[in-house]
């Protein structure tokens, strides 16, 4: 069964007694104000529901997934070994010599999330990969254990085994046995990114199960580390391995200044995970290098044609051609910057007038930016309740990110929305993955 299966049953159950469960709802909203599932300083938003997924939907997104690590190797070892292949990427020479230094494993993205317009499992199409400070984890668990223990839940529970898969521990095992393979010591870890920018209520619950499964754990700002005598160092404090949460693009607008770093990497005194080869699949280009007749010939048959069904056509924005097409196509179409995070400058057309459009081209171009296929995707059914407790069942598009970690998938993780962007600040609800046995 898929979700909106699971969903008529959950409605019926709802319907049941609404005014118990709207009670329920409004508690649960509560809870959820009280919570650390803080997201740019608000509570997360998120609706009396959770995506529901099967065996079946999670071998399918175990499918998936299994074909974009494929990908993915044959992409990273395409740009290693072609200095032509490189070139379609236009990376910054810093950066390339980052990506071509061998980090210690082979893995080139640890740490995943692969992000889709997700109907069903017909109805899909890849819009971007996070392969680079994936996030997300904490509001999934924290909604997701508030949402077991709502009253609906309890009673949707009597029929189904319900399971809001639990997305930290099997990153800190697979983290420290991706290190393992390579050294023999227990590892002083470090949870490293620009503090400021950071997830910092996500980054204490990583310390935390690590510190659990009896590892040291620091949570460090990249710019407090020094490298002394072979170590890199925070006070006395000397990283084996980093857990990387900073994005490579504010890495390289900091890279000057970050030079103690840098010197460490390149001699190998700490394991990074990720390594700056996440960077290739990580970089929005990524979706015009896909349909490019060179990586094409890298690829095998059922890559290409799995490309071809489910990835959303992309252009480099770059010319008056792409200005006069995005013009004439106004809702066809959405831009994005090729190397932003956090929905940062994410454009629909449909959200626009022609006015308004035509700005965003013109600011857009020169900004390293691309532009992308609008897909109507399928929608999801969700349950909502109006002011006066009224449950209504309507349509959202579906965002699923499938969660990787060492390669293997771990769980969905899935916002949801009306407008024609999903995503950022004030713009989705969380809907925690619900696996049902």
């Amino acid at each position: 069964m898929y979700n909106n299966e699971y969903v008529k049953e959950y409605i019926e159950l709802l319907l049941k007694d609404e005014e118990l469960y709207f009670k329920d709802y409004l508690s649960f909203q509560d809870k959820i104000s009280r919570s650390n599932a803080i997201y740019k300083g608000e509570p997360v938003p998120a609706l009396y529901q959770g995506f529901f997924y099967s065996e079946e939907e999670k071998n399918n997104f175990i499918n998936m997934s299994n074909i974009l690590v494929s990908i993915t190797r044959k992409i990273t070892e395409a740009y290693l070994n072609n200095s032509e292949f490189r070139k379609l990427f236009n990376f910054p020479k810093e950066l390339e010599e980052l990506i071509l230094h061998n980090p210690g494993y082979d893995i080139p993205a640890p740490m995943a999330r692969y992000d889709m317009l997700y109907g069903d499992k017909e109805n899909y199409k890849f819009c971007e990969f996070n392969t680079d400070g994936t996030s997300g984890m904490n509001e999934d668990n924290i909604i997701g254990n508030l949402l077991m223990e709502t009253l609906a839940f309890k009673e949707f529970k009597k029929k189904y085994k319900l399971n809001n898969v639990e997305l930290f521990t099997p990153w800190v095992l697979e983290s420290t046995n991706i290190y393992k393979q390579k050294y023999e010591k227990k590892p002083n870890i470090a949870i490293v990114d620009f503090l400021d920018l950071g997830i910092s209520k996500e980054f204490d619950e990583f310390k935390n199960i690590y510190n659990k499964l009896g590892f040291n754990c620091e949570i460090i700002d990249v710019r407090d580390l020094r490298y002394l005598n072979g170590k890199l160092v925070y006070n006395n404090y000397e990283v084996d391995l980093i857990y990387r949460r900073m994005v490579t693009s504010e890495f390289m607008k900091n890279y000057g200044e970050l030079t103690d770093f840098i010197k460490a990497y390149y001699d190998n005194a700490f394991m990074m995970l990720g390594s700056f080869r996440s960077q290739i699949m990580h970089s929005k280009i990524i979706f015009t290098i896909l349909q490019n007749d060179l990586t094409k010939s890298y690829l095998n048959d059922e890559e290409n044609k799995f490309i071809d069904e489910h990835f959303l056509p992309t252009f480099i924005l770059k010319n008056e051609k792409d200005i006069d097409i995005l013009i004439k196509n106004k809702d066809s179409f959405i831009l994005k910057p090729a190397d932003e995070y956090a929905s940062k400058g994410v454009y629909a057309g449909r959200d626009f007038n022609d006015r308004q459009w035509k700005e965003k081209i013109y600011e857009s171009l020169n900004l390293n930016y691309i532009y992308q296929e609008y897909y109507d995707v399928k929608p999801l059914s969700f349950v909502e309740f109006t002011n006066d407790g009224h449950l209504e069942v309507n349509d959202f598009t579906g965002v699923i990110g499938m969660y990787m970690y060492n390669e293997k998938f771990i769980a969905p993780y899935t916002r949801i929305g009306k407008n024609a962007t999903v995503g950022g600040k004030g713009n989705y609800y969380s809907a925690p993955n619900i696996y049902i046995k």
